[in-house]
């Protein structure tokens, strides 16, 4: 196995973290970033506005990206899995 079939697999592993959690930290920035704006032309400062509509919102974005969140693994897994004999031989 030489570096450059490392760095490949650690790129790809890099690759479906970032579109993995791209769906989720998207959505929490767009919630806090319209929970934010509420609080700011309303005046309230609690600090735990943000925490359940937050939550909410990354459950629902967990629901519907769920399945293709795993097929992603299941994908990027399989590929790892039947590469290994020619990595190790």
């Amino acid at each position: 196995m030489t570096s450059g079939t490392v760095l490949t697999i650690v790129e790809q592993a890099l690759e479906v973290g970032v579109l993995l959690s791209a769906p989720m930290l998207g959505a929490a920035l767009v919630t806090g970033l319209l929970i934010s704006l509420f609080q700011a032309a309303t005046q309230i400062n609690e600090m735990t506005l943000s925490f359940i509509p937050k939550l909410l919102v990354l459950v629902l974005v967990l629901i519907v990206t769920g399945p293709w969140m795993i097929n992603l693994m299941v994908d990027y897994m399989r590929r790892l899995f039947i590469s290994i004999p020619g990595l190790i031989g």
